[in-house]
């Protein structure tokens, strides 16, 4: 269950001080609101929703409508220093600096390092003593007098400075946001995985926005200025940062986006449960994982496509070598065996390494399967020599339809010949999209390609499930007509006769629904699932199909 019972949420607050004194002062404006460790789903639905939930530390989040309201709202509550905290802090943190070169816990490569680091220099620097609240005081040893709320504070306060996200730390703790929007004079916009966009109260001052910009550009390894006013960069937890800095260019001051990356990637049978795809798609996907197709994911900018290809990886079965290339890293496999390597693209030029030479390298170290994590551009040809060497290639691509996917690849600047687009298997497009008032995400269509028809001088493609937006369901339109399933997988499955892949279908169709009943849905928990089944049979399952 994931509401918190009473005797925890009153720990909770005993243990929160900024958690109580939020609460006291909402309560005379709403009922007190309900506790959550996970968000359900359904709580969206509620007339007037009103709950609080966990993130990672001392961080909480307050998600309520009231009927004045138009929308539901994201406050975050987290610690706030007093004016004799933060004299304190800046005591605490000076001292740590002075003595950064004594510190004797080794060379520190991480962020998790950091963080550990910070907190045993704090540990050393401070000296807990309930009565030492307020005023600075300091001990015969010459440490520092707190209280153990103000080194909590004070401990998330310089955390959240030197390795988080600053003023936007909350977000950063949170599971459930996707996309955190910043523009200068406004309250910070989030897309939510359960409410979708928010307000927040996390306001950007325009007094030290171009300052916090230029530091966050710091952090992402990017800097900006007035001559360099652009920055793209990945923070260390892999999130995708953009920033616009000048005034010349953002009218209104710095804006920033970050698209959240997410530690645990969502399971394959969550975004079943989810209705992004049904169970026979699910089980389609895992036949073209298993036998090695390649299979593009594609739609347009937050659809959800590396969402689904990371969710898919636990198809491939378990012994198999992964290497994956990116610009950003945002790919995610559970294999024991996976070369992840990233382009670089700052310090002198001649050390820049591009997506196709990397792509070009892997061919030489003959991996199972190549992961291209975004195909962008002329990396697209190496891409298709991947794949007419025989390797199965898994890549997201911008396109709203199999006939867009084509047309981009065999027009300017891929350039891919007519007839090598028989390498590429199978088209999922993905899309968000609009229903009865609700964005969702949803697998729209999946296309086989079969080859090149020299007569009409064409891509010939067969359509294999198509999205019914009316009902929201999804239909096997080559339900026992499959090219990709019949021609290309039956063989290789060590079928005689092609029609016998449909049982295979069905079955695996058959232990997907089983997962859904049991609500099989943590990653990790498929994944040890699925593998169980690769190396043990159906018989190994620990329910039964």
């Amino acid at each position: 269950m994931s509401k918190i019972d009473e005797e925890e949420v009153e720990k909770l607050i005993q243990d929160n001080p900024h958690l109580k004194k939020y609460l006291e002062d909402i309560q005379k404006k709403m009922d007190r609101p309900d506790f959550y460790s996970q968000v359900p789903r359904d709580v969206k639905e509620e007339e007037f929703p009103n709950l609080i939930y966990t993130t990672k530390g001392v961080v909480f989040i307050h998600m309520f409508q009231t009927r004045d309201m138009d929308a539901v709202e994201y406050h975050a509550i987290a610690p706030i220093l007093s004016k004799e905290e933060e004299e304190k802090r800046d005591v605490i943190q000076d001292r740590m600096y002075e003595q950064a070169h004594l510190y004797k816990g080794g060379f520190i490569k991480t962020q998790d390092r950091l963080r550990k680091a910070i907190k045993e220099s704090i540990d050393e620097i401070t000296e807990v003593d309930e009565n030492a609240g307020g005023k600075l005081g300091k001990t015969k040893g010459g440490k520092i007098k707190v209280t153990s709320v103000e080194k909590m504070d004070i401990e998330y306060d310089i955390t959240k400075q030197i390795v988080g996200g600053g003023p936007l730390e909350p977000f950063m703790r949170d599971q459930y946001i996707e996309d955190i929007h910043i523009i200068t004079g406004q309250n910070v916009h989030l897309i939510h995985k359960i409410f979708d966009m928010v307000k927040t109260n996390i306001f950007i001052d325009p007094v030290w926005a171009n300052r916090f910009s230029q530091e966050f550009a710091e952090k992402i390894g990017s800097p900006v200025s007035e001559g360099q006013p652009i920055a793209d960069g990945t923070l260390p937890d892999g999130s995708r940062v953009n920033i616009i800095h000048s005034k010349d260019v953002s009218l209104k001051g710095p804006s920033m986006t970050v698209r959240k990356f997410s530690e645990t990637p969502i399971s394959i049978t969550q975004l079943m449960n989810w209705g992004t795809f049904d169970t026979s798609v699910g089980a389609y996907l895992w036949l073209c994982m298993n036998y090695g197709r390649s299979v593009f994911v594609c739609g347009e900018t937050a659809s959800g496509k590396t969402t689904t290809a990371n969710a898919m990886f636990v198809f491939i079965p378990p012994e198999k070598k992964i290497y994956s290339v990116e610009n950003t890293p945002e790919v995610q496999v559970p294999h024991a065996v996976w070369q992840q390597l990233l382009t670089r693209s700052s310090g002198p030029k001649e050390g820049h390494i591009d997506e196709g030479a990397l792509l070009a390298a892997g061919l030489r170290s003959r991996p199972d399967y190549i992961i291209p994590g975004e195909t962008r551009g002329i990396e697209g040809r190496v891409v298709f020599q991947a794949m007419q060497t025989g390797h199965p290639v898994v890549t997201t691509f911008h396109a709203g339809s199999v006939t867009k996917v084509i047309q981009r690849f065999t027009g300017h600047p891929i350039n891919i010949p007519k007839t090598f687009m028989d390498n590429l298997d199978v088209v999922l497009i993905q899309m968000a999209v609009e229903r009865k008032g609700k964005r969702l995400r949803r697998v729209l269509s999946i296309d086989e390609i079969e080859g090149y028809n020299k007569a009409a001088d064409g891509i010939m493609s067969r359509k294999a499930f198509e999205w019914n937006a009316v009902d929201d369901t999804h239909i096997f339109k080559s339900n026992r007509n499959s090219y990709i399933l019949e021609q290309r997988i039956a063989a290789m499955a060590g079928l005689k006769d092609p029609t016998m892949i449909y049982e295979e279908f069905d079955r695996r169709k058959l232990i997907l629904d089983r997962m859904l009943e049991e609500k099989i849905f943590d990653y990790y928990e498929v994944v040890q699932f699925i593998w169980t089944f690769y190396r043990e049979g159906i018989k190994g399952l620990p329910i039964s199909i």
